[in-house]
This record gives C-alpha cells, structure tokens and sequence, in this order.
C-alpha cells in the first residue's frame, strides 16, 4: 500500500490535537494549518534536501554551501565524536529494506520520508533529530538516505579505476570526484555491455557516510545472503567508521538472521540487534542505542536519550490510562431519568449513540497520543472490524466471555435506581432500604424515586466492562505497533483475544477483562451517584471532566499494568 503525503483526507485535520502533552515525543505534536495535510507544522526533523537538485560538476559543488549531508565531504576536518556533541547517524543499506520504515518508528512520524512497496523510493538525503524532551538538546542527528542500488557494479569500478594501496577513504573520495558519481552517465562500457549507467545514488550514500560518526546497515531479515550484500559491506567499511547492522522485518517466518549472523562474523561485525519497524517492541529500540553505546569511545548523548526516552515511554503509559479511565468513569455518571410507565427504549437508543460517540473520541485521543492518526498515510488500529462491532452487540459480550447482569436490557439498567449501580447487582426494595440503615449506599434519592415512579437508566456493569477490555486492548496494540506499518493485517491485536495474559475470571476462552463484570472497581461504582460528573448527563464537558479528575487517577492505577 503506498503512502502518498498529497492524498490524505480531511479526516486527518479533524483528527490532529493542538493539546501539547508532557509525554514522549511532546515537541512532535502537529498543529492543524491550511498546509498540515502536506507537511506537520512542528516538523520532527529539518527541512529536506534533495540531492537531485545539485549541479553535476565537482568545481560547482564545491562553490555552493550547501547543507551538511549533501556537500562534498573534506575528511581532514572530521573529527572523532567529542564528550557532549550529539550523535550524526548514517541509516545505510539496500533498497527496499527499510531504512525510512525504521526512522519512521524511532521518530513515532508516520509522516517523515515515503514507504512504498517498491525499490528505490528513497531518492535522496533527508535529516531528523531526536531531542531530549524536557531540555530540547539534540542527541542524535538521523541521515535517512538512498538505497544502494548496485554496489558489485561499484565494486568493480573502484577495482579498475582506483589504486588498492591507498587507504578506504581515498578511494571513496576518488569515486565521489569522477563523473559517474554525479549523475553522469559513462562512456566506459560495464561488465554486462551497457553504456547508461552511473552511480549518484551511491555517491549520495557515501558523501553522507563519510561525514557521518557512525552508520546502521538495515538489514531485510528475509532477504537470502547474497553477493551484493557482502559487497556493501566491504564498500561501507572503507569508510572507517562503526557499521551496525540492524535486522528489520524479524517478525516474519522467513527470517534468515543465523544465516546473515555468519556471514557478518566472517566481516568482523560482531555486534547487531533486531528492530522490526511494524512489530515495534521498546526493549528492541533501547537494545539498539545501547549496542550502538558500545561501540562509541564517548557515549554520553545516547545514554541521555535512552534515560529520557524511558521515562517518557512509561510517562506515556500512564497518561493512556487516564485518559482510558476518564472516558469510564463519564460512561458509568451518565444517567437519564424517565416516568416509569414510559417505554425505555427510545431512550436508551440515545444513550448507546452517546456511549459510541465518546468511546470513538477516546479511541482518538488514544491514538493522538501515540502519534498514530486516522487518515490516508497509513491504516490505522481502528480500521479492524473489532473496533467497528457494536459494543451494545450481545454476541459481541459473548465473544468476551463477559455475561450480563440480572436486570440488564440492550446495555442498561432499567428502574434500578442507585442500588444496582453501585453494588453491580440487582436489589429490591427491601435490600436497598438494608443498604442504606448499613451505610452502604450514600444516594437516598433512589428510595424516592421508587416512590414518585421515576426510573433511571445507567449504562450497565457488562457493557462497562467490555468497554474497558476494548480500550486496554487498544493501547496495547499501540504500544506495540510501528509507525510504519501501512495496513491493518499488519496489526498485532487479533480483535478478540490475547493468548499472553489469562483472563481475571477463569472464563475458557482466555479473554481479557479488566475486572469480573459483575464486580465494578469502587470508582465505577461511586461515579453511579454522580450524574454531575458525565458530560453526557449534564452537557457540561470541562466542568465534568474536573470533578471526575481525582477519581480517573485512582481508577487508572487499577487497571492492568503491562508497561512493556
């Protein structure tokens, strides 16, 4: 599936928050402009710099001021990686492995360069930054750049045309001052007999790698170890500066890295990790700046950015839970009051239009905060028919293993009053007066309503409980879903169960819930009692939302921690 920039929908702009969190990557957040659709505003890198725009000629090359990553390199001034000075990193390698998929997930931008399913759309260098996110300092300058194209052809040429007793750099430099190097064809006749070719593409990567401190070779895990590869390698070595390979696409069953493991041990590169771009796992990402860490005389900027970057990814964590447990707590207040010989059922159908309404708009803010946005760049969680079924579908509580309460019709609780809201249960008349002489329901209101014939309807315990398996089930995927990924079978969460975790009531079929259903968490039940708490009872969404907002803390803290 392509990604094009130009073709987004205005979903996007409905879609994208002005709101600045604390959290991980705060200072990436876009504003919505007239051009946000082409370009974010608050871009997470620099502007770009095509190298196709360049002159062709090495005397006007070296006239032009040109930006870091595109102008001729003068080794005799590059300087080993000071205490202090932020990282400048090469991410190198074959076309079509993944290098833009891979900066798009470190940078949570799925806006940053083009994906496609196709080779060489990467046509030339393009910069971004990783900051700290409390102080703005840069830590690691990432070059994005093209795919090698055809380094045995390049081999050859620097065989023929350069001397094997100069040292690495002097032949890359040799390479990069003749004619095939700018994107003039050569009359020299190649090995195959063709006369139409030249070597721009890796002469963009080899003038970046050469001003760069170090590089990361991504490697296609499912790709078989071939030729070409090693000869990439040996041309990347000549540079002189630490290579990492990084194997991208783990996740699939055709991955060859014991085989790539070989044959980069047999070339002194003993040191590579794994980081899948679309099944994204933390752990695998601070692996890699840590490997990274070790092969650097001075390492400080990237022990700052691994320290910042966890704390901002648990900070992150738990602003999803609030905003998780916010969106129930608004559900479980919202309460509407009828005459009791009035038929429910018009009634209740508003409620669940309600309910839908809010849980999508939670749904958004959750995927907002991730960086994840619901437009034409890339799928997104939502598109799976498991966030689109009916949370008020009886057959969709079944395939939770979640079972309805006594007394509940089509998702509410009809005539309960505040007994079964705030003990998740059926009561009568007789057990609610017990409760009260006992001290156990705060809200006498209901006794009264009994009386005078008014019945109150609440959203009930099962739909509640659903609604809350849904939410956590969808920061999971969050959390574990690469901002490159551009389809939804490209999704971790499979829409109804998760075999990792064992369900809290022991149901057989193994589902997640948060809770038994039947046994609300003390704030779920409270907020029943509190119709001024919902924005959905009173209309009044700032003024609910901060009387609810120490108990969406305390509710948050109840629900399942998986912070991996």
């Amino acid at each position: 599936m392509n990604n094009d920039n130009n073709n987004q929908d205005n979903s996007q702009e409905s879609n994208q928050k002005t709101d600045k969190h604390v959290g991980l990557f705060a200072d990436k957040a876009y504003e919505v402009t007239p051009d946000s659709r082409k370009q974010p505003a608050h871009q997470p890198y620099l502007a770009v710099t095509s190298d196709e725009d360049l002159p062709l000629n090495k005397q006007t090359l070296d006239k032009q001021a040109f930006t870091e990553q595109v102008k001729p390199v003068n080794t005799t001034s590059k300087k080993t990686i000071a205490s202090g000075e932020a990282l400048k990193l090469a991410v190198v390698g074959h076309t079509n492995t993944g290098k833009t998929s891979i900066l798009r997930t470190l940078l949570r931008d799925v806006y940053f360069g083009e994906v496609k399913n196709e080779a060489a759309t990467t046509r030339h260098v393009e910069r971004a930054q990783l900051t700290d996110s409390q102080t703005g300092e840069v830590l690691v300058t990432l070059y994005d750049t093209p795919g090698l194209e055809d380094a045995s052809g390049l081999m050859d040429w620097l065989e023929d045309n350069t001397a094997s007793r100069r040292d690495g750099i002097e032949r890359l430099q040799q390479f990069l001052a003749a004619d095939i190097a700018q994107g003039v064809d050569s009359n020299v006749t190649d090995n195959y007999g063709s006369q139409d070719y030249n070597y721009s593409q890796e002469a963009k990567v080899i003038r970046q790698l050469l001003a760069s401190d170090m590089a990361i070779y991504v490697v296609d895990a499912r790709e078989p170890v071939l030729g070409k590869y090693k000869d990439e390698l040996a041309i990347l070595s000549w540079a002189a500066i630490p290579v990492m390979p990084v194997f991208n696409f783990t996740d699939s069953q055709d991955a060859n890295i014991d085989d790539w493991q070989t044959m980069l041990a047999r070339r002194n590169l003993h040191i590579s990790t794994r980081f899948d771009s679309v099944a994204f796992e933390f752990e695998d990402e601070m692996r890699l700046w840590k490997n990274l860490a070790t092969m650097l005389t001075h390492s400080e900027m990237l022990e700052q950015l691994m320290q910042r970057r966890t704390e901002d990814w648990a900070q992150l964590y738990d602003e999803a839970n609030i905003i998780i447990a916010d969106f129930l707590l608004n559900v479980a207040a919202f309460v509407r009051e009828i005459n009791e010989d009035d038929d429910p059922m018009p009634v209740l159908q508003q409620m669940q239009e309600a309910v839908r309404q809010s849980e999508r708009a939670m749904q958004h803010n959750l995927l907002n905060l991730y960086k994840f946005y619901d437009n034409a760049v890339a799928a997104t969680p939502l598109e799976l028919q498991a966030y689109q079924q009916d949370p008020f579908d009886p057959e969709l509580l079944k395939s939770y293993g979640i079972r309805t309460t006594s007394g509940a019709a089509a998702g509410a609780l009809l005539g309960l009053g505040i007994d079964a809201a705030a003990l998740g249960t059926t009561l009568g008349l007789g057990a609610a007066i017990g409760g009260i002489a006992g001290g156990l329901l705060s809200n006498t209101s209901s006794i009264a309503d009994r009386i005078t014939g008014v019945k109150r309807l609440y959203i009930d315990p099962a739909t509640l409980t659903l609604l809350a398996t849904r939410a956590i089930d969808l920061l999971n995927t969050l959390r574990h879903r690469g901002h490159a990924a551009t389809d939804a079978t490209q999704l971790i969460y499979n829409g109804e169960k998760n075999n990792n975790r064992s369900s809290v009531d022991g149901n057989e079929d193994n589902v997640v819930t948060p809770w038994v259903a039947h046994k609300l968490p003390s704030e779920l039940k409270k907020a029943r009692g509190k119709p001024q708490w919902s924005s959905l009872s009173s209309g009044k969404s700032e003024q609910a939302q901060l009387l609810r907002v120490d108990m969406a803390w305390s509710l948050a803290s109840k629900l399942p921690s998986h912070k991996s």
